[in-house]
């Protein structure tokens, strides 16, 4: 059976078995759980709020040509920064753990939109997965 276009059989909730799909709906309950451990560990909203875009930032790598932005751009797009930091840090500092929150949350944010990570040389393309066929 394939699944990639119309189902005239009437399984059309098997789509939702496709990866990309599964990714992204466990993304965005990732981002739920996110904020609510946010919530529920007393974060400041207003910190939330202004920190959550901020590993866009990174995107200033691309100053230093395609390959260096591509890099920049995957190093804060990674769930393993948030995860050392708060092993690291998150013992000693309930900031470190707030920060850590927010970063992650963003990433499923990014992830449940469709956004993965840069290849290098590809600024408009994230990933294997960002195809617009979902």
């Amino acid at each position: 059976m394939d699944l990639s276009g119309a189902d005239t059989e009437g399984r059309s909730w098997l789509r939702w078995l496709l990866p990309t799909r599964l990714l992204r709906v466990e993304s965005a309950v990732l981002l739920l759980t996110l904020i609510w451990l946010y919530d529920r560990y007393g974060g400041a909203w207003w910190l939330f709020a202004l920190l959550f875009l901020a590993p866009d930032l990174s995107a200033i790598g691309y100053a230093l040509g395609p390959t260096a932005g591509a890099a920049s751009y995957n190093a804060a797009h990674a769930y393993v920064l948030p995860a050392i930091a708060v092993a690291i840090l998150g013992y000693w500092s309930e900031l470190a753990v707030e920060i850590a929150l927010i970063w992650a949350a963003h990433l499923a944010f990014d992830r449940a939109l469709g956004y993965g990570l840069k290849q290098p040389g590809d600024r408009g393309k994230t990933g294997s997965w960002h195809e617009g066929r979902f």
